[in-house]
């Protein structure tokens, strides 16, 4: 045997020992399919929860992040674009890649509160001083209010906007889908220009100086109140809807990918005292109860309710008012004629 052959063969006995004593990972890289409001979050969680990794295995891996609108990541998912596991913003985003397949249709059941590590509700944003006196839903519907919120045919956030105003409508004495119908019509009407996005709806408010109101998500609205809380503040409406952003593992990637201990762990991670923490810094609601009671002055109380509760499941509820000539587009279509 020539000492090159030696060579060669110590070479692949040290790898062998190496591969052997290695954790069995196909991949320690996770990609994470999220909604592009929680852009800043997920950069602090994809740190703490490396980290933590880190510490418990001794395995560095590598978080990517891929952001865009809730429902462009259905498609691009469900055209096969890689991830491990995805973060939207309504229950029924995920049920769309379930359809394929992608993952089991009891995707709720795998983790905590439905699949929901943090929430949030709809509330107003306006300006210091509240100048056009903003003080719940029949206010947007004023006549010379001018209102600023994102498309619910294109926004997740903005479906949930559409909802609370449509359900405390509803739940008003004597509250029926016509009256509901009515009051949103006049809301959208108040409202000059949707915007594509939740990001650019708060852009149009906070940065162009557009509008009296911004109809948001909580946790948007108080992150501007903490970034300019000289320029603006918030209105608590006296009833809002429960907005349940969803986490889910995706089975079929995860496989494929070698990924799914990784990822299991990644999503569980977000239950952990040190993740929900984290999330109330960027003020959504944590889903653990005692971390929820310690912000008790941050998350002011309001009555609240969930999608399910007023409007059935939410693949009923996207046919009733989302998809193509529905109650957003009937409305829409009552107040082109109406002006």
């Amino acid at each position: 045997m020539n000492t090159r052959t030696r060579s060669v063969m110590a070479m692949a006995g040290i790898a062998l020992a190496v591969c052997a004593g290695a954790p069995a990972w196909a991949e320690t890289t996770l990609i994470n399919a999220s909604a592009n409001v929680n852009q800043d979050m997920f950069k602090d969680y994809n740190a703490l929860f490396v980290k933590y990794w880190k510490s418990k295995t001794g395995e560095t891996v590598n978080v990517k992040m891929n952001h865009a609108q809730s429902t462009n990541q259905v498609a691009r998912v469900r055209n096969g674009e890689e991830a491990d596991v995805v973060s939207l913003a309504v229950p029924l985003d995920i049920d769309k890649i379930a359809e394929a397949d992608i993952l089991p249709r009891n995707w709720r059941t795998r983790l905590g509160n439905n699949s929901v590590p943090f929430s949030s509700t709809v509330v107003f944003l306006v300006r210091r001083g509240n100048p056009r006196q903003i003080k719940d839903w029949p206010d947007l519907a004023r006549w010379g209010v001018n209102v600023v919120m994102s498309n619910p045919k294109s926004s997740g956030i903005a479906r949930w906007g559409h909802l609370a105003a449509y359900g405390f409508a509803l739940r008003q004495p004597g509250g029926n889908e016509t009256e509901a119908r009515q009051f949103v019509r006049r809301i959208y009407a108040n409202t000059r220009v949707l915007e594509y996005t939740a990001k650019g709806a708060t852009a149009t408010f906070s940065k162009n100086k557009i509008g009296d109101v911004a109809v948001s998500w909580e946790s948007e609205a108080l992150q501007a109140v903490a970034a300019a809380p000289n320029e603006y503040e918030i209105v608590v409406p006296s009833m809002s809807v429960v907005a349940e952003p969803p986490v889910a593992l995706l089975d079929e990637m995860v496989d494929k990918r070698g990924t799914r201990k990784l990822a299991q762990a990644y999503l569980d991670y977000m239950y952990s005292p040190e993740a929900q923490e984290l999330f109330v810094k960027y003020y959504y609601r944590p889903a653990d109860a005692n971390t929820l009671a310690k912000y008790a002055q941050t998350f002011k109380p309001l009555k609240e309710f969930r999608v399910d509760q007023v409007f059935g499941d939410w693949a009923k509820t996207y046919t009733t008012h989302f998809s193509d000539g529905g109650v957003v587009d009937q409305v829409y279509d009552q107040y082109r004629n109406a002006s």
